[in-house]
């Protein structure tokens, strides 16, 4: 019982940090940046941001892991569907015509995983691993390979630096590989 419990808690968590960052990540691109791909030149946003959020106590919000945030919201707008009613009340979200990016159209993998399946499945660690990876299409792929074989962070780095993916598409007989 203790155990089971202790790992709901640690899930619970962890999806809590996951939809706090992405929620900074949306503050960072809707409202400092009014949907912009980068703030003007000179205004420190990110620095001063990081200063503010310190002073509030919020932990891991230095310089590079805003700009991660803000990447993480960028990359993945289909978590706004994980929001509870309550944050969805609470914070006002801007309407998907404007700044906020839609689902890549290039990737039908990441389409197919809905948010809530992905910040349960995922916590930020390994998403962050897979912001890391530029194809959209390879970050798909490690996406859905990390759910369905629950993947730790060490095997998920692992599998990238083994290049599963590039395998994968080279592979004669997939199901002998994975």
């Amino acid at each position: 019982t203790h155990a089971e419990l202790t790992a709901q808690a640690y899930k619970a968590v962890n999806v809590s940090l996951t939809l706090r960052n992405w929620l900074i990540g949306l503050h960072i691109t809707e409202y400092e940046q009014q949907g912009l791909d980068r703030a003007q030149y000179g205004t420190a946003l990110l620095k001063n941001l990081s200063i503010s959020l310190k002073q509030l106590s919020v932990s891991n919000c230095n310089e590079r892991e805003l700009r991660r945030y803000r990447q993480f919201y960028q990359e993945y707008p289909q978590i706004r569907g994980a929001l509870t009613p309550e944050l969805t009340d609470r914070i006002p979200l801007p309407a998907n015509s404007g700044g906020a990016p839609q689902i890549p159209a290039v990737s039908e993998n990441t389409a197919k995983i809905d948010g809530k399946t992905l910040i349960s499945r995922l916590s930020f660690t390994p998403i962050s691993e897979l912001l890391r990876l530029e194809n959209p299409q390879q970050r798909a792929f490690y996406e859905v390979e990390a759910i369905l074989g629950n993947w730790s962070i060490r095997e998920l780095k692992r599998q990238i630096g083994s290049l599963y993916f590039e395998r994968s598409g080279l592979s004669h007989n997939k199901q002998k590989l994975s």
